[in-house]
């Protein structure tokens, strides 16, 4: 089947990738899963974009169940016909729209996922009403940075709000078909309730409104300048810093001296 790429279509193929992909999703760590135990408590495994199903011949390997939530009408009716027999149930939609309050059970998500649509996928697993025990997905290897790299992003402090994370793999394009221009990465979330509210990421999309300036030049309505360096010199923030420069958690203090 010819991929469609106005969806983002490129599909993995090699075995050894897919059951170590499959193996991040299952135990968390890329290890040998026919000798581990110990990790029947979570049967459930939600597939975004399985495509041919590649992937999902590795997830059935490991889980009770597979739900397999596809867009491209065709590949969804064609994918049941690849696992004749096997507890695989395709649903033919949009994970943006997908309710995740309709799962009961415990259940972890794995996806190959479109490009285009990276960080939304993101930020809906990682606010679902039931969250996830494991997400693994793979993407773009330069999102993958943004996520994972020292200098923070706003998709960084978001993700890193609502999950512990960390780098699986990285997948070379020439492993895909077709390929796409980039390298991709694998990366792993463990979900979490959020440590900061609302309105410390107010707080953080005024911070990052112009993220190549200084912090202290995009805060200047809330302070006037003289009160602002006196903040950032009690909290030991530099005062040429950038907004990419303050992990959360210096985020959370800065909200709690501006509100004094």
């Amino acid at each position: 089947m010819v991929a469609n790429k106005a969806l983002g279509q490129h599909w993995l193929k090699n075995r050894g990738i897919l059951d170590e992909i499959a193996d991040l999703v299952a135990l968390g760590s890329a290890c040998d899963y026919s000798e581990k135990t110990g990790v029947e408590e979570v049967k459930l495994c939600v597939e975004i974009g399985p495509g041919l199903g590649t992937l999902t011949s590795s997830l059935l390997r490991r889980f009770e169940k597979v739900l397999a939530i596809e867009y491209d009408t065709k590949l969804a009716n064609n994918l049941p016909k690849s696992f004749p027999g096997k507890n695989l149930e395709v649903i033919n939609a949009d994970i943006l729209q997908f309710d995740f309050s309709t799962i009961s059970e415990k259940y972890v998500i794995a996806g190959n996922i479109p490009y285009y649509i990276t960080s939304p996928i993101i930020e809906k697993v990682l606010t679902a009403p039931k969250l996830p025990e494991r997400v693994v997905l793979l993407m773009q290897k330069e999102v993958a940075e943004r996520i994972l790299d020292e200098k923070e992003t706003m998709l960084s402090l978001f993700v890193k709000n609502r999950a512990n994370v960390w780098a699986g793999p990285v997948v070379l394009r020439d492993e895909f078909t077709p390929p796409p221009k980039v390298d991709s990465e694998v990366v792993v979330f463990e979900p979490h309730l959020p440590v900061a509210g609302d309105d410390v990421f107010n707080l953080i999309k005024i911070g990052f409104r112009s993220p190549r300036k200084k912090l202290i030049h995009n805060l200047s309505g809330l302070k006037d300048k003289k009160k602002l360096e006196e903040i950032l010199r009690e909290l030991e923030i530099d005062l040429n810093a950038r907004p990419g420069d303050l992990k959360l958690e210096k985020w959370q203090k800065l909200k709690n001296k501006l509100n004094n």
